[in-house]
């Protein structure tokens, strides 16, 4: 797809939209009167994302929310988050949930279309198929990531972004990471460049940002442990690691350094090397993630003679983006020691370096650091306090402490730290205004379609690596 396509797509994508032209719901909630409301349809959530983006209500949405599914356990978990969130002592929601179970699911949604909001989060293998048919049937779509977990499916993707845009209807992925309030100060402060200066020229064996992402298979949500589905394990429905988490962490990278900048995937990026390795899980670790006693038969190919099961679960990948080199490593192991899922991230100027770091002196809570190229530099020390001074004006209260060794501290209030959770409301309330608004900012959709060819290119030159 050439950059000729990428500017109809984005001509085509601003034009005003409708967003609950569909037929109204069966059961109409006594408070909501509105057909202009956006309407839910959430398919086949296999994923607890699903449940997130209604964590809480929002006056723009539908308080009756259609779900179409298999019957199963999974549908099950979904509906008892929104069950839980709707008997919150505090903030409670008003979701009714209007739930069809069969096999053919999927069919009787696209029949019915009650909706104009399709949310996808869960099984991966048929994800980027149902986006292609959502935004064919006219239906906007709201989608966990990835929305591609190989490269044959992001060809499918590029096919979707186009028929999104004839069809005058948004296609966009929950990016959570962008809402977490680090992030957003690294990004602030490495466009400071009496700070941060520019950003360093690296190579691969240097890359000038890195960031690793660890997660945990055994965790709790929403205050109960999480049960994950069997297929999680599986690389086919689930994705490897790279073309999964890895889609987070391009998304930053993209986001911090390029901030809407327009980017063409055929030449701003090369993928250099990458490479993927397993997690060992025990039966005993496997039946403490998903309930179950024994493996599927879909896993077979990845357990090995003494009943470990090699999961697809750690990535690394080295590219450039316009020239900046950039590695990525993704990695999941079974249960955190202590603290939860962190996040690690390096981005080196000329004047400073900006740093992320989740670990036990941090209380495995994410915290910035400022590491100025010389320890002891008055100068410096200055341009630090002036530089907080401007994020105050849109981030009141963040101040900075010294430490013994020479570092930076970002002291950031807590009314900042919302937790995971909350992001995916903030994400559903960013993609309500671009609904309002009829389109997607213009750097948007050539920007995912750049994100998922680094993810899935990286896949596919380490699977290639492996043969």
């Amino acid at each position: 797809m050439d950059m000729k396509k990428i500017k109809i797509i984005i001509s085509l994508s601003a034009l005003i939209i409708s967003v609950g032209c569909q037929p109204s719901g069966q059961e109409k909630d006594s408070t909501v009167n509105d057909n202009k409301m956006v309407k839910l349809l959430t398919l086949d959530p296999g994923h607890f994302h699903a449940a997130l983006v209604q964590k809480k209500n929002y006056p723009d949405i539908d308080t009756n929310a259609y779900v179409y599914a298999p019957d199963g356990p999974e549908v099950e978990a979904h509906l008892n988050l929104i069950r839980q969130y709707n008997s919150n002592p505090e903030n409670p929601t008003h979701w009714n949930e209007i739930v069809y179970k069969g096999s053919d699911f999927a069919q009787k949604m696209f029949d019915e279309k009650k909706g104009s909001v399709v949310v996808l989060s869960g099984n991966n293998r048929l994800k980027t198929d149902y986006i292609l048919r959502s935004v064919d049937s006219a239906l906007n779509v709201l989608a966990d990531k990835p929305m591609a977990i190989s490269s044959a499916n992001f060809e499918k993707l590029v096919a979707a972004f186009e028929t999104a845009a004839k069809q005058k209807v948004l296609l966009y992925d929950i990016m959570t990471e962008r809402s977490e309030i680090t992030n957003i100060l690294q990004k602030e402060l490495m466009h400071d460049s009496t700070l941060f200066g520019e950003i360093k020229k690296g190579t691969e064996k240097d890359p000038s940002v890195i960031i690793e992402s660890i997660h945990y298979f055994f965790k709790n949500v929403s205050g109960k442990p999480l049960i994950r589905p069997t297929w999680f394990f599986d690389p086919v429905q689930q994705g490897d690691a790279i073309a999964d988490v890895g889609t987070h962490l391009v998304d930053i990278v993209q986001w911090q350094c390029l901030p809407e900048v327009v980017l063409d995937y055929q030449k701003d990026i090369q993928i250099n090397s990458a490479r993927i390795w397993p997690t060992p899980l025990t039966p005993t670790e496997f039946k403490s993630i998903t309930g179950s006693d024994t493996y599927p038969e879909f896993l077979n190919p990845y357990i090995t003679k003494d009943s470990i099961l090699q999961t697809h679960a750690n990535g690394e990948m080295n590219y450039t983006l316009k020239g900046i080199p950039v590695k990525i490593i993704v990695r999941w192991d079974y249960k955190a020691k202590a603290g939860g899922d962190s996040h690690n991230a390096t981005i080196k100027g000329t004047r400073c370096t900006l740093e992320i770091r989740q670990g036990p002196e941090e209380n495995f809570k994410p915290v910035l650091y400022i590491l100025p190229l010389k320890k002891s530099d008055k100068e410096f020390d200055a341009i630090v306090q002036e530089s907080v001074k401007k994020i105050d004006n849109a981030y009141p209260g963040v101040t900075v402490e010294k430490q013994n060794n020479g570092e930076w501290k970002v002291v950031i209030p807590a009314k900042y730290d919302v937790g995971h959770e909350a992001h995916f409301a903030q994400v559903m309330e960013r993609y309500l205004q671009y609904l309002k608004e009829g389109k997607l900012p213009e750097w948007e959709v050539p920007n995912m379609i750049a994100k998922y060819y680094t993810t899935t290119k990286a896949l596919e030159t380490a699977l290639n690596k492996n043969k």
